[in-house]
């Protein structure tokens, strides 16, 4: 709410934007509306269609003079020193205004079977499909959610052409970890398996001036691995050996 005083204790024009909040003094009443005195350079005029969302026949059913309202600043022009006013609260969230990303909050007015319809403030409630009120599958939407609850949701898309809205609510959830890497991380890092070596290795690694009692798990693989290698080698040249010449 505006409280910073002008020239002469008045606020002035310039110092006001739209969806500002005031509080003013009825001065008079006419056909069109009302003048209200908000303690600016000049007074603003309430139009009878800005005094509620419900059809106004007459300004005097609403307002009396020297009563006290609250407005809000609906369109102001330095200029031509022009303020209107409206007794009506501004949207939360103009359709100019909402980007996808956003995080709303609102309260659940219905429940349909493919979703829920949030009020955040729009001048349309928001849809939540069922498949984005939960990281987890929902098959019964009342076991998540009801009518009357306030939650909060992200927008993942603004259709402006058709006044619709599309909200997540799992999008704020933390996103479930893949079981596989959850099972990898959870695993701890197993040591290499110490086998027992059999005589044969056993020569081979006192052969080659190697301790088989101190040997680690790495390097008695890569003596085995040269073992394999070396004996592929020679079954391979005594086969070329014994191969009959033409």
């Amino acid at each position: 709410m505006t409280e910073n005083p002008g020239m002469g204790g008045k606020i002035l024009l310039a110092d006001l934007k739209p969806k500002t909040e005031l509080k003013g003094k009825v001065k008079r009443i006419e056909l069109s509306g009302a003048v209200v005195d908000v303690g600016a350079e000049r007074d603003g005029l309430l139009h009878i269609s800005a005094l509620g969302r419900e059809k106004v026949s007459r300004v005097q059913d609403v307002l009396q003079p020297d009563q006290e309202i609250s407005v809000w600043v609906k369109k102001v022009d330095p200029a031509k020193g022009e303020l209107q006013l409206t007794m009506t609260a501004p949207l939360a969230h103009d359709w100019g205004d909402m980007r996808t990303g956003t995080v709303v909050r609102g309260k659940v007015t219905r429940i349909e079977k493919f979703g829920v319809f949030l009020d955040f403030g729009a001048e349309r409630p928001g849809l939540i499909h069922i498949s984005e009120l939960s990281n987890e599958y929902v098959k019964d939407i009342a076991s998540v959610t009801k009518v009357g609850d306030e939650i909060e949701a992200t927008i993942l898309e603004v259709d402006r052409k058709k006044k619709q809205v599309h909200l997540s609510r799992k999008a704020l959830e933390a996103k479930p970890q893949p079981q596989a890497k959850a099972k990898e991380e959870a695993e701890e890092p197993e040591e290499p398996e110490l086998k027992t070596i059999t005589a044969m290795e056993a020569a081979f690694l006192k052969a080659q001036g190697g301790n088989p009692g101190e040997t680690s798990a790495g390097t008695r693989m890569r003596e085995l691995s040269e073992k394999k290698r070396r004996q592929q080698e020679d079954i391979l040249n005594r086969t070329l050996q014994t191969a009959p010449r033409k």
